[in-house]
């Protein structure tokens, strides 16, 4: 408006006005403001942690020691997706042992006794899947508790062992899991596709380490239990 009645003047022959000239020269020297967008980074959730390494070496399997391993278990190099599954009345993993059927990823190398882990993953559990562990934290032998996490699959809903629910409706799809253990702090938390779905407080123990798959458990146990899994990461955050 102030360029177009300054316009007018000129083409009239009068003189500009000094305020009008100087709102010329204001509205020409100031630019628009830019827009500002803030970005969440909530979502990130192993901002400020480190990659470990995981090799192909540190992907030790446990299956039932009666069959051979390919017969529980398989690796799709092209896809990076690794297949579990036992039947409820499967034989342990080995002999010496009188636990459940399993059949699991033991992440070795990576054990850890302090600071603040991250367990990172995208899983996938068919339909009719149900009473079985697809993700735990492990103690130490011999701990006083054998588990600080345990994550149970009943009747397509993800739980905190066989209580609170983490996730409905974890059937048939892909979802990305995020698992992290404070040491210190004796606290764990889990999130399901970047939303905040557990925070509890976990007895202390000497050491940890994270494992992945099918172990049965103790009710509501389908005939064959099965999960997928692909890009596994651990990352840690020292104090």
């Amino acid at each position: 408006m102030a360029s177009s009645t300054l316009r007018s003047l000129a083409a009239a022959g009068g003189a500009v006005p000094t305020a009008a000239l100087g709102l010329l020269i204001l509205c020409v020297a100031l630019p628009a403001p830019a827009v500002v967008v803030a970005v969440d980074g909530s979502c990130n959730l192993t901002a400020g942690f480190v990659q470990v390494e995981l090799p192909e070496g540190n992907f030790l399997v446990q299956s039932p020691y009666d069959v051979a391993e390919n017969q529980r278990y398989s690796y799709d190099l092209a896809t990076g997706v690794r297949t579990f599954w036992v039947y409820a009345d499967d034989e342990p993993f080995n002999t010496v042992t009188a636990t459940n059927p399993r059949t699991e990823v033991r992440l070795a190398g990576h054990d850890y006794s302090s600071g603040v882990w991250q367990f990172e993953g995208y899983g996938y559990v068919p339909s009719g899947t149900s009473g079985a562990s697809v993700m735990q934290i492990h103690n130490e032998d011999g701990a006083a508790h054998a588990t600080t996490l345990m994550l149970h699959v009943y009747n397509g809903t993800l739980r905190y062992y066989s209580g609170e629910a983490v996730e409905d409706c974890i059937y048939d799809r892909w979802f990305r899991l995020n698992v992290v253990h404070d040491v210190g702090a004796s606290t764990v938390a889990v999130y399901v596709d970047g939303a905040p779905r557990l925070a509890v407080d976990v007895t202390p123990s000497a050491l940890h380490y994270f494992k992945f798959g099918v172990y049965v458990q103790h009710h509501d146990v389908s005939p064959r239990v099965e999960s997928r899994w692909r890009n596994v990461t651990v990352y840690t955050k020292p104090y």
